[in-house]
């Protein structure tokens, strides 16, 4: 879990990530938004309840980056299973690298080296 001890920078920096984490997560595996909200959960973002995730599938779904099928369920009313789109596997790709490049550059200024930082800016 990411814990910083400064709830708001926690939480500009879970806005920036998400969608990427949540992309990640179904391309792994489909799933209903409960159980997306569990395994987003389980991944160490816990503050990411419903009203985070459910607002962020709908935007993916718009994009065309994540697709719904309804399925029954055996133990209630049917479920939207989410799922990746090739356009969204696409993406994730990229916004990976994105990350991974992000990621580098910060840690680089971090280490106090920021020449290093600016050669591949």
């Amino acid at each position: 879990m990411i814990d910083g001890g400064d709830a708001d920078r926690q939480a500009q920096l879970l806005r920036g990530a998400l969608d990427m984490c949540l992309l990640a997560l179904l391309s792994q595996h489909p799933g209903h938004g409960y159980e997306l909200v569990r395994r987003v959960g389980e991944a160490g973002f816990p503050s990411a309840g419903y009203g985070t995730i459910y607002p962020l599938l709908t935007r993916m779904r718009r994009l065309g980056l994540v697709a719904q099928e309804v399925q029954d369920s055996p133990h209630g009313p049917a479920r939207k299973i989410y799922a990746v789109t090739g356009a969204g596997r696409e993406r994730l790709a990229d916004w990976t690298a994105q990350w991974n490049e992000f990621v580098n550059v910060v840690g680089r200024v971090l280490a106090d080296d920021p020449s290093q930082a600016r050669s591949r800016g």
